[in-house]
């Protein structure tokens, strides 16, 4: 059960780093779900302990969820400019097996 938790309250921070940001207006937002955590470990009333798990790992699903669809509209939107989206992909193909593209020079 604690080893749940402790898994889960790390997807949550993992998550909500990578979309929301930690950055100095939005840390509000790791302060909070640190708090909560730590507030709630000494729960002894099991469905409480349950929900409020349960509520984590639903937000944790909802904001990649969100982003990810985000992305998807994103890419399936034809009249945008996709050179930043593209140079990206590619980036992240490179690096998965151990490349790193060249910077392209420009006058």
């Amino acid at each position: 059960m604690r080893s749940d938790t402790a898994s889960i309250y790390r997807h949550l921070l993992k998550a909500v780093k990578k979309h929301i940001g930690n950055e100095e207006n939005k840390s509000h937002f790791l302060k909070f779900v640190t708090s909560e955590f730590r507030n709630n470990k000494n729960l002894s009333d099991g469905v409480a302990v349950q929900q409020k798990i349960k509520l984590a790992r639903d937000y944790t699903f909802l904001l990649n969820s969100v982003h990810h669809q985000k992305d998807l509209l994103f890419s399936y939107n034809i009249a945008v400019d996709r050179s930043d989206e593209v140079k990206r992909t590619l980036g992240k193909s490179a690096s998965s097996v151990g490349l790193q593209l060249p910077e392209v020079y420009q006058p």
